[in-house]
């Protein structure tokens, strides 16, 4: 099919109809009117045609045995564990979103990148959702990627990686420690004073914080950090600090900045 709008920008409107972007906000996004945006939902769905990202021809690593980009996979796994979800559309099509602060670009353009480098083709779109921005891509892979999806929040049911996910993360531990300080993460400064020869000082030290509910997120963090040999403690039921100076370094070093 001829389309007067470019080829990416009616793969990218179709993409966001799967994900379920409303079509005012899907027509705003990609500055068409309303009436085509249903035009071409109608057009693809009557004739049975290919949708935007190709879905079918890109083979699965996992039914297919496609080689796999270990290294951004598994940070896009940290990232999915963090703040991301998969959600069902059309046709067997599944929706992998990641959610993160509008304010860090460089890392926003990150996920997107790490998206296209485990699904070759993809084509991310994103939208705004309070504060947030929510990258997308749509595959029919992507539960065997991500075997943890399932109902229910996370927090709420077992997560436990299977034997090639853990092989994958032994391999590299770092680029799952990317994705999950830099979604569920911080790296905060914390101050002390303390008398010395009679004279209160006061002392600044940074440190490094995981958040999350869900116990399995926890110690899969935990686990990541003893493969780097970092140090790590539980600061409480819910956090993972690294507070000592040469693993707040190590960490630094590992992930880089939150920009």
């Amino acid at each position: 099919m001829v389309h007067v709008r470019p080829a990416w920008t009616v793969e990218s409107a179709l993409s966001a109809c799967e994900a379920g972007v409303s079509d005012t906000a899907n027509a705003l996004a990609h500055g068409v009117s309303v009436s085509t945006i249903r035009r071409w939902r109608r057009v693809y769905a009557r004739l049975g045609s290919e949708r935007g990202q190709s879905q079918t021809t890109v083979a699965c690593p996992r039914c297919h045995g496609r080689p796999l980009d270990g290294a951004a996979y598994v940070e896009l796994l940290g990232w999915y564990l963090g703040d991301g979800h998969i959600s069902p559309g059309r046709r067997g099509v599944w929706n992998l979103h990641v959610f993160n602060d509008v304010r860090y670009r460089d890392l926003n353009a990150r996920i997107g990148d790490l998206m296209t480098r485990v699904k070759p083709g993809g084509r991310p779109h994103t939208r705004l959702k309070s504060g947030c921005l929510v990258t997308t891509v749509s595959w029919k892979h992507w539960p065997c990627l991500f075997p943890q999806h399932g109902p229910g929040k996370k927090h709420q049911r077992d997560i436990v990686l299977s034997p090639w996910q853990r092989t994958l993360v032994r391999r590299h531990p770092a680029a799952l420690l990317t994705g999950l300080l830099h979604s569920d993460g911080c790296r905060v400064h914390n101050w002390t004073r303390k008398q010395v020869r009679g004279e209160t000082r006061r002392y600044d030290y940074p440190r490094w914080q995981f958040s999350n509910r869900s116990e399995d997120i926890l110690a899969l963090c935990c686990w990541a950090l003893d493969l780097v040999g970092v140090a790590w403690r539980r600061s409480s039921p819910t956090v993972v600090s690294v507070s000592t100076r040469a693993g707040v370094a190590r960490v630094d070093a590992l992930v880089g900045p939150k920009t």
